[in-house]
């Protein structure tokens, strides 16, 4: 019941959000597939809706969709220095679809012209144990270059129970790589990514896409998701990403 209760509160304030003008762009705390190290600004309440369906695949060759899931991250820190988010997410339909996730970052160029982005965090803590409690932990490295981009290294360990290869065997351990830029020549409303996630487990892949930006806290990512190991996974998909600032 209080799922419920909380994704038609979402719904209420992406109309109110809609409804109002002059909000403050926030940057997103992903990229496609994986975390950036971004966090949301301080209260900052960020509302993404996302899908994950094949494209062109009947049911019978392995087509599906992704439960829709329906996230809300709020800034609860934000300073020159650090930066800090938590957020929940909503997986319907699901039998159990709420996930926790939490982000801390030491923002990029805050103590030398130098120094990387630093992020550390975790995602997908589910409240049933052995079936969505994957536990995902992660730090990841960033450092903004001219002319090439935002370049995103780093590492996550998940739950060994659940993270496991087509053999059953564990696999819950793997590199997170991104780049990502806003093309700033062509139109700077056009941002770029390409994202991986190792291991050969229903996280891995390889991701690739593009954002728009409608409006200073509007927009939509449409990106596409080759995953390692279908067996585990399952088909490609395509990814459509909706993405608002609530407050």
């Amino acid at each position: 019941m209080m799922n419920r209760i909380f994704l038609k509160t979402a719904v209420l304030g992406l109309a109110l959000a809609l409804s109002v003008s002059g909000m403050a762009w926030a940057t997103p705390s992903t990229q496609i597939w994986i975390p950036s190290t971004d966090t949301q600004t301080t209260r900052t309440v960020h509302l993404g809706v996302d899908n994950y369906t094949t494209f062109f695949t009947k049911a019978e060759d392995g087509g599906r969709m992704f439960p829709t899931t329906y996230g809300i991250t709020a800034g609860i820190f934000d300073s020159s220095l650090l930066g800090a988010e938590i957020g929940v997410d909503i997986r319907e339909q699901s039998d159990e679809p709420t996930y926790f996730n939490g982000k801390f970052q030491v923002k990029e160029n805050s103590l030398s012209p130098y120094m990387p982005a630093i992020a550390v965090g975790g995602y997908d803590f589910g409240t049933k144990s052995e079936v969505t409690n994957y536990n995902i932990f992660y730090g990841l490295v960033a450092k903004t270059l001219p002319v090439i981009g935002r370049l995103t290294a780093g590492y996550y360990t998940g739950n060994d129970k659940l993270l496991k290869d087509s053999a059953g065997d564990t696999a819950n351990h793997g590199v997170l790589l991104s780049w990502d830029r806003t093309i700033a020549e062509l139109d700077d409303r056009l941002w770029l990514a390409v994202d991986y996630q190792g291991g050969q487990n229903s996280y891995g892949a390889l991701t690739f896409g593009f954002a728009w930006r409608f409006s200073p806290r509007i927009s939509v990512i449409l990106g596409y998701d080759i995953f390692t190991d279908e067996k585990v996974a399952g088909k490609n998909t395509v990814t459509t990403q909706f993405d608002i600032d609530l407050f």
